[in-house]
């Protein structure tokens, strides 16, 4: 049983790390955010991403380390 828990949250970070690619401190017309307008558009972009392997929402204390692990991913 430990086994099976510890697999399904690698798995949920693996997909965690995959999301993380897809959020970019860019605006709209392409120049590089700055301060905490990066920081803002990072956080709100990585809770949208927030998804399990089984496109279900992210809860509690594995959807925080998600999150915090995808804006210091940038």
């Amino acid at each position: 049983m430990k086994r099976l828990m510890i697999a399904a949250l690698m798995s949920v970070f693996a997909v965690a790390i995959a999301s993380a690619e897809e959020c970019k401190p860019v605006d709209k017309n392409g120049k590089a955010l700055a301060g905490a307008a990066k920081t803002s558009h990072m956080k709100a972009c990585c809770e949208k991403n927030a998804i399990d392997k089984n496109g279900n929402p992210m809860k509690g204390i594995v959807k925080t380390q998600f999150v915090d692990k995808c804006v210091k991913g940038t």
